[in-house]
């Protein structure tokens, strides 16, 4: 599974596994004491998901994995996520899938994944210097699980242009955090007047979703396909008993134009249509 939007700095790592103050984290701890506070009944996998069902309205990336072999103490402070191996990364090219020309000179580029940027900028490099010259570009986000921000941020610039644009702030329990695209090269983001599209699906989640709404409210692309599931906090990953390992939310996002997030709504596209007819749906899209 894609680890998905995790703590920007290692600090993190050290801080307690908890969300800040707000109003839907409350209302998050509230509805679950409500409804498993003086249960005393086995931990199972299926309590696990009666617990993220109950969890999701409010806190849509809670996700409780059952290891009925654990025996590991809980965590007392959140251990952080692994270090992504290089080799790895490599093996799948940063998860770029399919770059192909489309209907003669539109290029469709897939992207299944956000590894970390410095292992994954090569290839998205490559991907969008292949897609020079097209008339239009689909960028596929149907299967994309998430991954890192930062590598959000860079194929965000690569579309909305080489000047660093304020993308969002995350705001964590100790600190908040400002997302940016980064300044690029002149003449190195795709130019303003070719159409983008961005293809999503309800398997488009996290970081996938997350792009998908920057680009979509500052009016760069036209999305198309599937409503998205709606998951946009920052979670930590962390075992919470010997038989659990919970990855919980301990930051939420806001977008700097709506000041919202997805978080819930997920993103909505401007032409819905089923996720297997997605790229017809955008080819038709850019050519308009």
């Amino acid at each position: 599974m894609p680890h998905d939007l995790r703590p920007d700095r290692p600090s993190d790592r050290l801080a307690a596994p908890l969300p800040p103050p707000h109003e839907r984290f409350e209302r998050l701890a509230t509805v679950l004491e409500e409804e498993f506070g003086g249960r005393r009944d086995p931990i199972t996998a299926a309590a696990c998901a009666e617990i993220e069902r109950v969890a999701w309205p409010y806190a849509r990336h809670l996700l409780l994995h059952f290891d009925p072999a654990g025996t590991r103490t809980p965590d007392e402070v959140a251990p952080g996520w692994p270090e992504p191996d290089p080799a790895v990364v490599g093996l799948s090219a940063a998860q770029v899938r399919q770059v192909s020309r489309v209907d003669g000179d539109a290029c469709l580029i897939r992207v299944d994944g956000f590894d970390a940027l410095r292992l994954a900028q090569p290839y998205l490099d490559g991907a969008f210097a292949l897609a020079r010259g097209a008339t239009g570009i689909l960028l596929d986000l149907r299967s994309n699980g998430g991954g890192f921000p930062e590598t959000v941020a860079y194929i965000a610039g690569r579309l909305l242009g080489d000047r660093a644009t304020h993308l969002s702030d995350v705001t964590y329990r100790n600190h908040a955090r400002q997302w940016w695209t980064p300044d690029l090269p002149d003449g190195t983001a795709v130019p303003a007047d070719v159409p983008v599209a961005v293809l999503v699906s309800g398997r488009t989640f996290s970081s996938g979703e997350a792009l998908a709404y920057h680009l979509r409210e500052r009016g760069r692309v036209t999305v198309v396909g599937e409503r998205t599931p709606g998951a946009a906090d920052h979670i930590t990953e962390i075992r919470l008993a010997p038989t659990v390992v919970g990855q919980v939310p301990i930051g939420y996002v806001t977008d700097a134009v709506t000041g919202a997030s997805w978080e819930g709504s997920g993103v909505v596209p401007h032409v819905e249509c089923p996720a297997a007819d997605a790229v017809s749906a955008a080819l038709t899209a850019v050519r308009s």
